[in-house]
């Protein structure tokens, strides 16, 4: 039986509740006061005439405001909820004291180990557990989380350690009493990795907080939709193939297969054949190209701006008609596919040089996708940069880290030209090489200095003013040219006469005609 007495705080209020329970000869078996305002008591079980004679009399003591009975007492109840938890777990669980003795193993644990409950309990966890350093990690100066390879019966396990502290009576700081241990399979491991993929998928992927990126995210969504060809723009390593995937993830298409072609890795020689395949001698199979085997699906034409005039020209055809032939071969071929090209180059300003087709480029340019550079979306930075830190600890079981706090800053204040593929490997550097546990501060990241407009600023900035004011001058005419593509209409929208403007195309060579 349980009593839960609800009371006002007072010295010497337990010690007259015990003495009432000595006077009627009941023992005693538990007492729980760490909630305030509330005493528990656990008592044998009683009968009504008893329990109404205790009641009352519990009632009148000073500071005591009501007596009931309860089903059990916060204490049990924290108790058996962390056994149940313990219990189920999948993963096996130890905790030791500062000897390294076990002192709680749970079953998946014992099973791991192959013993009983009393045949582990007590004994050191060095009998099962072997490939770390317990002892010099528990008598270290600060004893932090860690994460390792180790041995159990000769099987290889990840092994999480935990330290666990409790207050001091002094109250200036805390003890430390043991360690908890997690113990996972690496099939575990693989199977909550998959299950993870599996999980994610669209634009769950994309990680969005800033304005910017959530405006493209919902662009992007109602995009996926649709069966016209989409052409994403961004910088380098902004994660334009990350978004083609989510695209296709999200449409109807997401069942069959996403192909992805980098046009920039296809040697002229080799190109065609990739894409479209070729016929062979007679009495061999055919050898399809990728745009067949992704028949229903999705092809991800990768930086498209680098594709040779000749596979330009095929790849329009194609897209004109849906049916192609394969090299060698005069039969037609009619596929189902749906075209997503990417570039970080200006294909409007290629086109304008001569170096891309004008009718290729208003082909797949049908729907378009700009995604903002890094430095244009801060909110996500810190974020995307703990998202890195947290998988790559995981990969390289390495222990758990935060950024500091100056990192954080320095992070949001850096221009990130590679955009987040760059901040994905200077995360990736600063795990792999850090030694200890702490935190991941700016100096760990090693990034070069970089400014907009210059570049990387690996030793100290060689040029002139005059030089600066060109680059910029060529930068922005090549930009407004195709919009403003005449020397009168592009002077007035930068408040200069025509006669300076066309000076200015003329010495950058903008605006010439195709030969």
């Amino acid at each position: 039986m349980r009593l839960e007495v609800s009371c006002d705080d007072r010295i010497g209020l337990a010690r007259e509740i015990l003495e009432v329970m000595e006077q009627h000869q009941l023992n005693v078996n538990a007492i729980d006061a760490e909630s305030q305002g509330y005493v528990y008591l656990q008592l044998p079980e009683l009968s009504f005439e008893e329990l109404s004679k205790l009641l009352p009399i519990l009632r009148k003591i000073d500071a005591v405001k009501d007596v009931r009975t309860v089903a059990f007492m916060p204490s049990e109840r924290e108790h058996y909820a962390l056994e149940t938890l313990l219990r189920t777990l999948p993963d096996a669980v130890l905790s030791i004291d500062t000897k390294l003795r076990v002192t709680m193993a749970n079953d998946s644990a014992l099973s791991v180990m192959a013993h009983e409950r009393d045949e582990v309990l007590n004994q050191p966890i060095s009998n099962w557990v072997t490939g770390f350093g317990f002892q010099r990690w528990i008598q270290s100066e600060q004893v932090l989380p860690q994460a390792c390879r180790v041995q159990v019966q000769g099987s290889d396990y990840l092994a999480e350690m935990f330290p666990i502290t409790l207050p001091e009576e002094s109250g200036d700081g805390l003890a430390l009493a043991g360690a908890v241990v997690l113990l996972k399979s690496p099939s575990r491991v693989g199977k909550q990795f998959n299950a993870l993929r599996n999980e994610i998928e669209g634009f769950d992927t994309v990680l969005a907080q800033s304005d910017k990126m959530q405006a493209v995210l919902e662009q992007a969504k109602r995009m996926a939709q649709l069966e016209a060809p989409l052409l994403i723009s961004g910088e380098t390593g902004t994660g334009k193939e990350l978004m083609a995937r989510a695209c296709h993830d999200a449409s109807l298409r997401k069942d069959k297969s996403f192909v992805v072609i980098n046009c920039a890795s296809l040697p002229d020689s080799v190109a065609e054949s990739e894409l479209f395949g070729f016929a062979s001698a007679p009495g061999q199979p055919v050898k399809k190209g990728v745009i067949e085997q992704a028949n229903g699906g999705t092809i991800f034409l990768d930086e498209v701006a680098d594709m040779s005039p000749q596979l330009q020209v095929k790849l329009l055809r194609f897209i004109q008609d849906g049916c192609f032939r394969r090299v060698g071969d005069d039969e037609e071929i009619r596929v189902d596919v749906r075209i997503i090209c990417a570039s970080q180059k200006d294909l409007s300003d290629l086109c304008q040089q001569g170096k891309f087709r004008e009718d290729l480029y208003y082909r797949i340019n049908v729907l378009n996708l700009l995604i903002p550079p890094l430095r244009e979306r801060v909110m996500d930075i810190v974020p995307l940069a703990e998202l890195f830190l947290e998988h790559y600890s995981q990969q390289l079981v390495s222990p758990a880290r935060q950024l500091s706090a100056e990192c954080r800053e320095y992070v949001r204040n850096y221009a990130w030209p590679g955009n987040v593929r760059q901040l994905k490997n200077s995360i990736f550097r600063a795990v792999s090489m850090a030694t200890g546990v702490r935190e991941v501060t700016s100096e760990d990241l090693r990034l070069p200095a970089w400014s907009e407009n210059f570049g990387y600023f690996d030793q100290e900035f060689e040029g002139s003013l005059d030089q600066a004011v060109k680059q910029f001058e060529s930068s922005l005419l090549r930009r407004l040219y195709p919009a403003y593509p005449s020397t009168r209409q592009l002077a007035k929208k930068l408040g200069v006469s025509h006669t300076a403007i066309a000076n200015k195309l003329r010495e950058y060579g903008i605006g010439k005609k195709r030969k």
